[in-house]
């Protein structure tokens, strides 16, 4: 069959090398031997942002140019000069075209020198691919690896069969596996034996394009240790949008778990705390109306013994504030005389101190400081009101001396008035000793009203002391 015969106005005439350059997308230029540019196309001149003077500007139609590393690159230096220089292509090299404008774009130079029929060098061509958009797509993606590799959870990707491809320094952290050890290796290396169905559950969401937020669950570690996590999996998807893998992110949520079990147990010690101070304060109450005549009587009486308890219940609390700080001390039965006493220590008009401590300190457990703050109130309000307190000159010495396993605690009474009789009688105070001292404390206490000042004697078994006791 003979071939077709083709018009002969379908054949394009001869055409010159200006107008293929100028058909061409890419940026192309000429340069005579001495490299000044002879021949731009206009995808060039939007290129470098500018016109070039033909025969004027040499080796580059740009602004300025620079490295890939930012440090400038002389004309001169360039990759077509390199190339006239040299006479042989100089091709493929990245460098940075600066526009009047400010803006810059990277480029990849292919320079060419030219020979004519006697192998003299006659010029050079030069095509810039532009590849800005390939260098930004490029250095995102190694700004996300760096993010990858640098965060404190683990970040692993994984394809649909469960086989772990990448793995970050957060998860050689978490797990104690290195990259080299378990790339290549099945995910469910990571999982206790006593969870089989977990990773086929993950991957049936995976492979339905689902993501899995915050799922806590057990890994173990490469030492066999447990781990509690967190686990966060999302689908991975390729270029034509079909899911390929998983991207999971793991985090130790060990610290969190025992946050939370230290705020249950706080919990339920400041409901077992609140029931009691409830019940006792009940108690108070019911005490002393045995002993009050008037409402105001109770009330007075009510008022006080509940503050000492307050102030007690301070002690046993660590502090949160600069003025908590200064009433908690630690919790011992030199602090808590202290804090209770402090209202009638200080003489107005002297300064004086009216409280001596003196003696061995030891430790108080929250049930006993709570027994303690009642009775030392008590010692307290019947010396301001009857005894050594109520007087300017009045003093009170407090002693402990501990003997065997028992400790003994002496408030003495000088400088009050003088004493004809008990002052206390069948009272709360009273009440409290036989409550409190022999039935929490398993102690004694007796009272000897001397004619100089009241003497108490408190003595309390010291396992007592620091025993978890209960308060009611």
């Amino acid at each position: 069959m003979a071939d077709a015969q083709i018009p002969a106005e379908h054949f394009a005439p001869s055409l010159a090398v200006e107008d293929v350059l100028q058909a061409l997308p890419e940026a192309v230029y000429m340069t005579d031997p001495g490299g000044r540019i002879t021949l731009f196309n206009q995808a060039a001149a939007t290129l470098w942002g500018r016109t070039p003077e033909i025969g004027q500007d040499e080796f580059c139609g740009s602004w300025k140019l620079f490295w890939p590393d930012g440090r400038p690159l002389p004309h001169a230096e360039c990759p077509m000069a390199r190339a006239l220089k040299e006479r042989q292509p100089n091709r493929g090299q990245e460098i940075i075209a600066e526009r009047p404008d400010g803006s810059r774009v990277t480029v990849l130079a292919f320079p060419t020198p030219l020979f004519d029929a006697n192998r003299e060098l006659s010029g050079a061509i030069n095509m810039l691919v532009d590849v800005t958009h390939r260098s930004i797509a490029y250095e995102e993606a190694q700004r996300f690896a760096a993010i990858v590799n640098s965060s404190d959870d683990a970040i692993l990707a994984k394809d649909l069969e469960g086989t772990i491809v990448s793995w970050n320094r957060g998860a050689e952290r978490l797990f104690g596996y290195t990259a080299d050890e378990i790339i290549g290796k099945s995910v469910v290396t990571l999982i206790p034996a006593d969870r089989p169905d977990e990773e086929p559950n993950i991957l049936s969401h995976i492979r339905a394009g689902e993501t899995i937020d915050h799922y806590e669950t057990v890994r173990r570690r490469k030492d066999g240790s447990l781990v509690e996590i967190s686990l966060s999996v999302s689908p991975i998807r390729d270029r034509q949008g079909r899911i390929a893998g998983a991207a999971t992110i793991a985090r130790d949520i060990t610290e969190r778990r025992r946050a939370e079990q230290q705020q249950h147990l706080l919990i339920q010690e400041m409901n077992h705390r609140i029931k009691n101070l409830f019940t006792l304060a009940g108690s108070v109450v019911s005490l002393s109306k045995q002993s009050a005549k008037t409402a105001d009587d109770l009330a007075s009486a009510v008022s006080g013994r509940l503050n000492a308890l307050a102030l007690a219940h301070m002690l046993t609390v660590p502090a949160t504030s600069e003025a908590s700080e200064r009433v908690a001390q630690e919790t011992t039965l030199h602090a808590l005389v202290r804090t209770i006493t402090a209202p009638y220590d200080h003489d107005a008009e002297t300064g004086r101190s009216r409280i001596r401590i003196a003696g061995s300190d030891v430790g108080l457990s929250g049930a006993a400081v709570t027994s303690f703050a009642l009775l030392l109130h008590e010692f307290a309000t019947n010396a301001a009101k009857y005894g050594a307190l109520s007087a300017p000159a009045g003093a009170v010495d407090v002693k402990c001396d501990e003997t065997g396993e028992m400790l003994v605690l002496t408030w003495t009474e000088t400088g009050g008035p003088l004493v004809e009789r008990s002052f206390d009688g069948d009272g709360f105070g009273s009440v409290l000793g036989r409550a409190t001292v022999r039935g929490q404390l398993g102690g004694e206490i007796s009272r000897e009203w001397k004619p100089e000042g009241l003497i108490i004697r408190l003595s309390v078994a010291r396992d007592r002391m620091t025993a978890d006791l209960p308060t009611n």
